[in-house]
């Protein structure tokens, strides 16, 4: 099902002292864009306008000329995509209608409009695992599925390679290797594709392998082209786009869900988890076992390949990987395969909160936020002791948020009249009855509890991550709702 919604536009906010000097600019560059007044203002008071454009290179534009000049905006680094999400507070689920037409494997919905919608997914899914030379040059690929497993791998069948127990489908070369990776993605068309480091490694490894064959792999739905996406500030790492399906990696996805091993090797958090580990002898110097048993053992070689899908795939139905991604993506509209992703869940439910409250969001702190102070730590008084007592208070950061009103518009409505607001620390107020936040854990909490008494494992484990990583968002420099009044008025309170 592909989706396609007309008359949106990317749009970013202008304080309205700057609007005249904009208009003058973009003029100036030929730039078309179209302001309209909002009853909206900044978190210091200053109305703004919305910038509307109606594409996406006048918009990029009228950005860069703006930084250029030195005129302040706001909001310009939400995605028109997640923006169209976020302000219909549509997370993962929703309910479409509109012009629906058949497009070879799909559907295609013109002049969709959209509302959220709870839903349950019933999902797909395939581990894959790539062998290679240690020069990177491709040996097999492995696919295990509920549907199929099976591992492609290049050169010719032996006599005996029908009674082998893996299945494995031969070929002449890479590029027959890649196109038939292609034809069973197409056959098959698995919803998720499931991996250990599979983006940075196996899937990499794969578009730099078809680019030097000159060709570019059609993994999407629809044969749509895959591509590959470096991270800003790591070159060496990124993400993997699959248009129509999501690609999972099992260690980030672990992290995710604050699962922690002494060592994230597949090996290591198999054995530990599943009592087994690599089918390979030698584990620390499996490269070169690799290439001794593609030249000696492919039989071998084939086990080996598909084991490791297999263990992949156990892992992830042990820890409820799949369940746990999908509850984190209803309740924030994270994708599936989005990696840590805090700030971004925080944004996704509170920005939309904030502009019915009448407010755009700020920017970024320039110098990156000040530290605030930590949790409270009591002295300790060393010795040995017989019995040793735990008290461990109750998600303690979300109980201050809600109880004393903590949270951003509630910052500056308090500020406003704080002979009738809740007292913070280092000059802060907050509204009794202006705000977001606290009514927002209020809903999570009463979630986690029914959660909890369905013996819903992943839903509660999902609320509680994202309940306890608030504290964090609002005192983190890379959050664009960052004041250290407000983490300081969350610690602090503890601290006392």
């Amino acid at each position: 099902m592909r989706l396609v919604v007309a008359g949106q536009q990317p749009l970013f906010f202008l304080p309205q002292s700057h609007m005249e000097e904009a208009v003058a600019l973009f003029q100036g560059a030929g730039v078309r864009g179209r302001f309209r007044r909002l009853p909206m203002h900044t978190f210091d008071g200053r109305a703004v306008v919305g910038c509307y454009f109606s594409t996406l290179s006048s918009y990029h534009r009228a950005i860069e000329l703006l930084l250029i000049r030195g005129l302040e905006h706001f909001e310009s680094d939400i995605r028109l995509p997640e923006r169209f999400l976020m302000e219909r507070f549509i997370t993962a689920g929703m309910r479409f209608d509109g012009k629906t037409v058949k497009r070879g494997d799909h559907w295609l919905v013109n002049e969709a409009r959209c509302a959220p919608q709870a839903v349950t997914p019933t999902l797909s899914w395939v581990s894959l695992d790539v062998e290679c030379a240690m020069d990177g040059a491709l040996f097999s690929i492995g696919l295990y599925s509920e549907q199929d497993a099976r591992v492609i791998m290049i050169g010719e069948a032996p006599d005996d390679a029908a009674s082998w127990d893996t299945q494995v489908q031969w070929v002449a070369d890479e590029p027959a290797l890649l196109a038939a990776l292609e034809t069973w993605f197409l056959r098959h068309d698995p919803d998720l594709v499931l991996g250990w480091n599979v983006v940075n490694f196996d899937f990499r490894l794969l578009l730099r392998r078809a680019e030097l064959h000159k060709r570019r792999l059609r993994l999407g739905r629809g044969r749509e082209l895959a591509f590959w996406r470096a991270s800003r500030g790591d070159p060496q790492t990124g993400s993997v786009i699959l248009p129509g399906r999501m690609v999972l990696d099992g260690i980030d996805t672990l992290k995710s869900a604050t699962w922690q091993f002494a060592s994230y090797s597949l090996d290591a958090v198999a054995s530990e988890l599943l009592g087994r580990g690599k089918d390979i002898d030698d584990v620390a110097n499996r490269g070169e076992k690799i290439t001794e048993l593609f030249h000696s053992d492919k039989e071998a070689l084939a086990r080996y390949n598909l084991e490791d899908c297999k263990l992949v795939w156990e892992i992830v139905e042990h820890c409820d990987l799949i369940p746990f991604a999908i509850e984190r993506a209803n309740l924030t509209g994270l994708e599936l395969d989005r990696v840590g992703g805090s700030v971004a869940a925080f944004t996704n439910l509170y920005l939309p909160r904030l502009h019915r409250g009448g407010y755009v969001a700020p920017n970024l702190p320039a110098d990156g936020g000040l530290a605030s102070p930590g949790g409270y730590v009591m002295d300790s008084k060393p010795g040995l002791y017989r019995q040793v007592l735990v008290l461990d208070f109750k998600s303690l950061y979300p109980s201050i948020i809600r109880t004393f009103c903590i949270d951003p518009m509630g910052l500056i409505e308090g500020l406003k009249a704080p002979d009738d607001a809740i007292p913070g620390f280092r000059g802060a107020f907050f509204s009794r009855d202006k705000h977001f936040l606290p009514d927002l854990i209020a809903t999570l909490w009463a979630a986690r509890d029914r959660a909890k008494a369905a013996n819903n494992k992943a839903l509660s484990q999902a609320i509680k991550i994202i309940m306890n990583s608030f504290y964090g968002v609002l005192g983190s420099g890379g959050c664009r709702f960052y004041d250290p009044r407000l983490a300081s008025s969350i610690t602090l309170r503890g601290h006392s």
